[in-house]
């Protein structure tokens, strides 16, 4: 799994209900067919914040991880997070991915570590620990700066040496740590893969010599997404801005002025069902869905896009 390549433009998986909550199989495997065959998408990540990994339990995420991973049938590299408190619990979800057919495990920092802190060598066991009990590629998914569980530039250096750490999802949303954070993974271990993942900066955090977006807002507009990061490899700043120009109202409608949260990640997808790309809006508690002035926001951005297929939610 190793020599898999995680370049490029990555989707973070919306997750498709029925009425009831439950999973809904077959729209999810259209969704990931949809998405897995759009051209530039270069792989699937499952049970990230977009989706709603905080709602699902182990089994729960293992499955989504199943379905998509067996839609896919090995054409892209497909990865699945891991959100959980302690180690061995991790490992015990690392494993299940595994088995589910995952290939990379995207690790996210314990809670425990956001209300209290922790010290770099918490967070070197843990990610070993999770490489060891897996053999799985990691991707280290890392936090704003201003969270209690940011990483130093040298401790990212320190990730960036271990074996099983493939990839780094970079959300820093500090402009300046995010460049500092850059330049210290490429300089303790230049081939590894650098992923933005501010959704709300495309274009912004991809001009700083990454390898490609891990985002959310690829569930949604993965055109747009994949011709903004062409645009950008190809070194054309003019044809960058006019896509994310037109990216912006979207964004407006979806993040507003802020990062992405549970009630952005509704929004996002109460646009994708009024677009036609996902059959029905339900989110899981105690996220809602947008109504009010958010839906009509929504609506406006969608109508300005082109993108509008339904009137009413």
């Amino acid at each position: 799994m190793g020599t898999l390549s995680y370049h490029g433009v990555l989707p973070a998986m919306q997750v498709p209900f029925k009425p009831d909550y439950s999973i809904d199989e077959q729209e999810l495997r259209r969704f990931t067919s949809w998405l897995a065959g759009t051209r530039g998408i270069t792989g699937l990540v499952t049970n990230g914040h977009t989706g709603e990994v905080f709602a699902l339990n182990a089994e729960e995420r293992a499955e989504v991880t199943r379905i998509v991973a067996d839609e896919v049938e090995g054409r892209l590299p497909v990865v699945s997070g891991i959100c959980v408190e302690g180690i061995d619990e991790a490992c015990a979800h690392a494993e299940m991915a595994k088995r589910a057919g995952a290939s990379g495990l995207l690790v996210m920092p314990p809670h425990q570590w956001l209300r209290f802190g922790m010290k770099p060598e918490h967070v070197v066991e843990h990610f070993t620990a999770i490489g060891k009990a897996s053999g799985l590629d990691l991707v280290v998914h890392v936090y704003p700066s201003w969270t209690r569980a940011a990483y130093s530039c040298e401790l990212l250096a320190q990730l960036a040496r271990l074996p099983w750490v493939k990839v780094f999802k970079v959300g820093t949303r500090d402009m300046n740590k995010y460049v500092m954070d850059i330049k210290a993974i490429r300089e303790a271990a230049p081939e590894k893969t650098i992923l933005t993942c501010h959704d709300e900066y495309l274009l912004a955090s991809m001009v700083q010599g990454v390898d490609g977006a891990l985002v959310g807002f690829a569930s949604f507009i993965p055109q747009k997404i994949v011709a903004l990061w062409e645009a950008v490899q190809a070194g054309d700043l003019k044809r960058a801005m006019g896509i994310q120009f037109e990216i912006n109202p979207l964004k407006q409608a979806v993040y507003g002025f802020g990062e992405p949260t549970g009630e952005a990640h509704a929004r996002m997808k109460m646009a994708m069902f009024l677009a036609g790309l996902m059959s029905s809006p339900v989110v899981r508690r105690p996220t809602n869905q947008p109504a009010g002035a958010d839906l009509e926001a929504i609506r406006h951005a969608l109508a300005g896009a082109g993108m509008l297929q339904k009137q009413a939610a």
